[in-house]
């Protein structure tokens, strides 16, 4: 194991994470072998095959991307050129013009600074509040929060730790509540328990280790008179869900001989859910969990599957495996098959069963995001959060049922379990124009067409050589055989809910142009790629069911003084630095936000907004900053609110609960907890307006 450094040391490791990072929340995934090593082609191979592009783009012209079938076209919002700034006299204070000149529309305010300030900073105008803390009761009958008395049954009432994906779903009946859902997607023990030896862990602090994991419930109470949220503590729709909570397996695998256990000879009932990031929200009311880095959870692993999933030979960092047999592959080699799926839940009905969809396929889940087709039927845009993997969608056979009868939902909550998974293959238009420089190419753009492979149909693959209960239970494997595009860790991907464009978070991957390793491509721009990029899929006709796209970077993360960054054309003199985006949502106003995870730069993470249309398009101003240690996570954009999960501050490699990095959320002498924040205007208007 390799030694900590010394306390609040900076030295990056994966993306600027320290190691206490590297350590806790992804077992040291960056510092082991990449899982990948199919012999499939890069995307710079790929691209160095295709056509150059059909023509020029022209300065002040619409720009398109068309494929070769005709079908889907990019840049109808593409901006125009800018005069130089500050040449143009000042509009009237308070007026439309003076409105339009602070930014895009939902965008209106000024840009914090990046800093390393111990807090969370916002900008002037606003102000901010904790929502919920780690360990707050949420539950009837559960404690008040004691850093010094913890008990597993009292953490399995008690709101869970690290909260990453949130999700705000309307209460009928109950005016201004709402239901929050959070994801808690690992723990920090050396951050929980004061003397902790991660050697030696007591069977105390793993329960509870358990029962901070997995997923909360809680409604809420908003303000009237501006964005404040307050939770209603004992609400009979308060839930917890935890590693030890009763899950069920459903589609085309469950069942499989791949998913039974000694203790679950059905392959149908799991213990737990773990290790979940970032999600999505169903138009049918329900929401999706994504389990990723759960391959740390596991001891002893042999098998070359495992290994293509990131388990390791040895014992785990927490030491589970000594308390119960399930994480140890000698023992249950079938157990860590049970993981690595989309889990959805009905958070209006707190007696359900949540269920992990396999027909989703298994691989490290960062999010699932779905959008319907024009006949209803919804489809779900999945990234596999690793170096050199591949992103995904599904596409459901069967149509949404609208209205909130019983029959509807019942039907609703069947729709995930049949339809068509597929894989990701990406082109490129000007492969003879990457250096690995970040350089644009010669037609302005890094951009090209995509098709979509099809993996398993139900209970027919269509991989060679593959059953389908193996594509959904080994996915990664099947998109090795059929060739996929390897990618810079495809995190988020979220659909516009505006104009369908869908958009993915490639976060870093310092290992390209490394020695022995994929060098840049039009995708994936720059070699030693610390800050990341953000991609721009249109499917062909605008129909999300089909099995092309024409694609393009939006942006390319880093220093605006960078020349390798691009941000959509817009001038990178009026923008934020930003490095390292992570999750990805929507405002009302068709803007996306982009939370970051492991800021290269310097600074601390933070929430950004960028314009996707019109002429500010690529215009992207940083809106907070997250505490010493954190990662911003779980960004919801409302009218009157913005909600963040500040996630692990005090993540600091050296860290303790003795020697604390951060002091945030409650000042000094009080424990750190990872806590869900609100922010909004002090003048109760709506966000960036």
């Amino acid at each position: 194991m390799r030694k900590l450094l010394p306390l609040l040391t900076t030295t990056p490791h994966a993306g600027g994470r320290s190691a206490l990072t590297c350590r806790y929340r992804c077992g040291d995934a960056c510092f082991h072998e990449v899982p990948n090593t199919s012999d499939n082609e890069y995307a710079g191979d790929v691209m160095a095959r295709a056509l150059s592009r059909r023509s020029m783009m022209r300065a002040a012209a619409t720009v398109t991307v068309a494929t070769a079938a005709g079908g889907a076209v990019l840049g109808a919002g593409a901006p125009q050129a800018h005069a130089a700034p500050g040449t143009a006299p000042a509009a009237a204070p308070g007026s439309a013009a003076a409105g339009r000149a602070l930014g895009a529309r939902g965008l209106r305010f000024a840009p914090v600074a990046p800093n390393t300030a111990d807090k969370v900073t916002v900008p002037n105008g606003y102000t901010h509040e904790v929502v919920i803390r780690w360990g707050e009761p949420i539950l009837r009958g559960a404690p008040a929060f004691d850093p010094e008395r913890q008990t597993a049954r009292a953490q399995a009432g008690q709101f869970g730790y690290n909260n990453d994906f949130l999700s705000l779903l309307p209460l009928r009946g109950e005016p201004g509540r709402q239901v929050l859902v959070a994801n808690h997607e690992y723990t920090d023990e050396v951050l929980m328990f004061r003397g902790y030896d991660p050697q030696n862990p007591t069977r105390e602090q793993v329960e509870i280790a358990w029962a901070a994991h997995g997923l909360s419930v809680v409604v809420v109470q908003e303000e009237h008179r501006n964005g404040r949220l307050t939770p209603v503590r004992r609400h009979p729709l308060n839930r917890r869900l935890t590693a030890t909570s009763v899950f069920e397996l459903t589609g085309p695998a469950a069942g499989s001989p791949l998913l039974r256990t000694s203790a679950d000879p059905t392959g149908r009932r799991v213990l737990g859910t773990l290790n979940n990031c970032a999600g999505g929200t169903t138009p049918w009311g329900t929401t999706l969990h994504g389990e990723e880095n759960f391959n740390q959870y596991f001891a002893n692993a042999s098998s070359a599957t495992d290994k293509r999933y990131g388990l390791g030979s040895g014992a785990t960092e927490r030491k589970w495996e000594r308390f119960d047999k399930r994480f140890d592959a000698r023992q249950e080699p079938n157990e860590s098959h049970r993981f690595g799926w989309v889990v959805e839940l009905d958070p209006y009905d707190p007696d359900s069963t949540p269920r992990k969809r396999t027909a989703l396929g298994r691989f490290k889940h960062e999010a699932a995001q779905p959008r319907l087709t024009a006949d209803g039927r919804p489809v779900v845009y999945m990234g596999d959060d690793e170096r050199f993997d591949y992103f995904y969608k599904f596409v459901s056979s069967k149509r949404m049922m609208k209205g909130g009868s019983r029959r509807a939902r019942e039907h609703n909550l069947t729709l995930l379990d049949e339809g068509t998974l597929y894989v990701a293959k990406l082109t490129g238009d000007s492969p003879q124009d990457v250096d690995g420089t970040g350089r644009l190419p010669n037609d302005g753009e890094f951009d090209g067409s995509g098709q979509w492979i099809p993996l398993a149909t139900g209970n027919v693959s269509h991989v060679p050589g593959m059953t389908a209960e193996e594509v959904y239970v080994f996915t990664r494997l099947a998109g090795d055989k059929v060739g996929a595009t390897k990618m810079d860790r495809p995190e988020d991907v979220e659909p516009s809910p505006r104009t369908g464009r869908v958009y993915v978070a490639l976060t870093n991957n310092s290992n390209r142009g490394k020695p022995g390793q994929p060098g840049a491509d039009e995708a994936n721009p720059r070699n030693l790629n610390k800050h990341g990029q953000i991609l721009e899929l249109a499917e062909h006709w605008d129909d999300p069911a089909s099995d092309g796209f024409a694609w393009r970077l939006f942006l390319v993360a880093g220093d605006p003084d960078d020349p390798a960054t691009y941000f959509a054309g817009y001038p990178k003199d009026r923008v934020s630095p930003i490095s390292c985006p992570d999750n990805v949502a929507f405002d009302p106003h068709g803007n996306l936000w982009i939370s970051t995870d492991g800021n290269a730069l310097g600074s601390h993470d933070g929430l950004f907004g960028v314009a996707t249309h019109g002429d500010r398009r690529g215009e992207l101003k940083q809106f907070l900053t997250v505490p010493t240690g954190a990662e911003t996570c779980g960004p919801i954009i409302q009218n009157r609110r913005v909600l963040v999960a500040v996630q692990h501050p005090g993540e600091v490699d050296g860290a303790s609960v003795e020697k604390p990095a951060s002091t945030w959320p409650d000042g000094p002498g009080r424990i750190v907890r990872p806590s869900v924040v609100v922010v909004y205007r002090e003048d109760g208007r709506p966000i960036g307006v």
